[in-house]
């Protein structure tokens, strides 16, 4: 990042990215999936911070679990499902989870209900990790601060 970072933004108005970058045998229930990217405004790079915004019947992801890396969640609005090894939590505004990194539950969220839902994640930026998709033929090798997705035999898609 070059420039001084701005001191307060208004989260809409982050850069976007939309959908996934699964392959795309995979990426069909996360596709209009929208987070507004915070921290790489203000240039932080020890975490990462997302506003993200599911429409009904949208994923934020298949689901996985990281060897090297911490998420969190909070929701600001709407209903998810959080989909884990312990079954299905509903989750309301004012709701979170964490997911400590190597615990091996995998865990994704859903958008069950018929209106949007807003959450807020946080996670650590590590410039390796990997991260195991639970349901799916699915790894993401992260190298140099990217992620890879490969089969769970190492070989590519």
């Amino acid at each position: 990042m070059t420039g001084k970072p701005p001191a307060t933004i208004r989260a809409s108005d982050a850069p976007q990215r939309n959908g996934s970058r699964y392959p795309k045998i995979y990426s069909g229930p996360c596709e209009a999936r929208q987070k507004f990217i915070l921290g790489d405004v203000f240039g932080l790079d020890q975490f990462g911070v997302n506003l993200a915004v599911l429409p009904p019947g949208a994923w934020a992801s298949q689901r996985h679990w990281h060897e090297g890396e911490d998420e969190f969640i909070y929701v600001v609005d709407g209903e998810l499902l959080l989909v884990d090894d312990d079954g299905e939590h509903v989750l309301t505004p004012g709701m979170c989870a964490g997911f400590k990194a190597g615990n091996g539950n995998g865990h994704h969220l859903k958008n069950a209900s018929d209106s949007p839902a807003t959450y807020l994640e946080v996670g650590t930026r590590l410039k390796a990790d990997r991260a195991h998709f639970s349901d799916v033929d699915m790894l993401a090798v992260k190298t140099d601060g990217a992620f890879r997705f490969v089969k769970r035999d190492g070989s590519d898609f």
